[in-house]
């Protein structure tokens, strides 16, 4: 039988799943943490070969990868929490050692590839996926087709520059949407305003996390419902430019922030129906959470080395 094994490279953990004769459930999946014995290269081989079938062939290796990348070359640029790879030809490596075609994407634009076919974007040719975490990363459907651009580095719409003079970026930038809109800024926005005197029963604690602001929130402390509300109005800004530039009919939102729901997706509706320069842009337009949690990657990853001539 026909097999692609899919791999899902993550800053704690490596994932790789079998899955045979275009089934979107796999037949076998393995694990194992990012770091530990021997490099994370050799992490990932070894994950491979665990995962191989017994019997079939492998037609093709797909990697989900974090940071810049060119799917083209088989290159990673740089990944966050792995700093030994700068500029590695991971695709090559890999098929060199299995002698098996090998394809490498972006995670956050095979997990809007996953969406698409798999998840929350089932019939609509046109989206926008968004992962709101500890980063934001982000994937574009245009047309049927997942948007890459001429180095494989298109669809970065945490980057998208809101205030020149803004907050400092993780990217060494400053003023994008993740430096207002990422778990870690929401957080970093509180413990500001905290330190300003504001009240919150966040204060009472010695640190805290973005899932104890979350909560919080959710628990109806003003403090932490202004910090979410906050983000969901700096991601509107960047909505509206989604909107403007790719048209699409729903936008996804995965990741740990993204379970705030109405409380961050309502200043986002707000925000599109104040700023867009025609209501049609946002007519019908939907804004739902993402629905394979964990399993983006991987089922990206899968659906990636579906697609004809991959």
């Amino acid at each position: 039988m026909a097999t692609i094994l899919a791999v899902d490279v993550g800053g704690t953990q490596i994932r790789v799943a079998a899955y045979q004769n275009g089934s979107a459930e796999p037949t076998n999946i393995n694990k194992v943490a990012t770091r530990g014995e021997g490099s994370v290269s050799d992490r990932i081989l070894a994950t491979i070969r665990k995962t191989w079938p017994i019997a079939g062939n492998v037609d093709k290796i797909v990697i989900a990868l974090p940071g810049p990348l060119d799917p083209a070359q088989g290159i990673i640029f740089s990944a966050p929490n792995l700093p030994e790879w700068k500029n590695y030809a991971i695709g090559p490596e890999i098929e060199q050692v299995f002698g098996v075609r090998t394809l490498i994407g972006n995670d956050a634009n095979l997990a809007a590839l996953g969406e698409w076919k798999y998840g929350s974007g089932i019939g609509h040719n046109d989206l926008a996926y968004f992962t709101v975490s500890t980063g934001i990363g982000s994937g574009i459907i245009s047309g049927g087709n997942l948007i890459v651009g001429r180095y494989g580095l298109a669809g970065e719409i945490g980057h998208i520059l809101l205030e020149p003079n803004g907050p400092p970026c993780s990217c060494g930038q400053r003023g994008h949407v993740e430096s207002f809109c990422s778990g870690l800024s929401i957080v970093k926005f509180a413990k500001q305003q905290i330190s300003h005197g504001r009240k919150s029963s966040l204060a009472n604690l010695a640190d805290f996390s973005a899932k104890d602001l979350s909560q919080a929130a959710q628990q109806g402390d003003a403090l932490s419902r202004e910090a979410v509300e906050r983000a969901g109005r700096y991601l509107g800004y960047a909505m509206v430019s989604v909107v403007h530039t790719f048209n699409p009919s729903i936008l996804i939102f995965g990741g740990g922030v993204s379970q705030n729901g109405d409380l961050l997706f309502d200043p986002i509706r707000e925000t599109l129906q104040d700023q867009v320069m025609d209501p049609t842009y946002i007519k019908d337009l939907i804004i739902t959470s993402a629905s394979l949690g964990d399993n983006a990657g991987l089922m990206g990853a899968h659906a990636l080395g579906l697609l004809p001539d991959q």
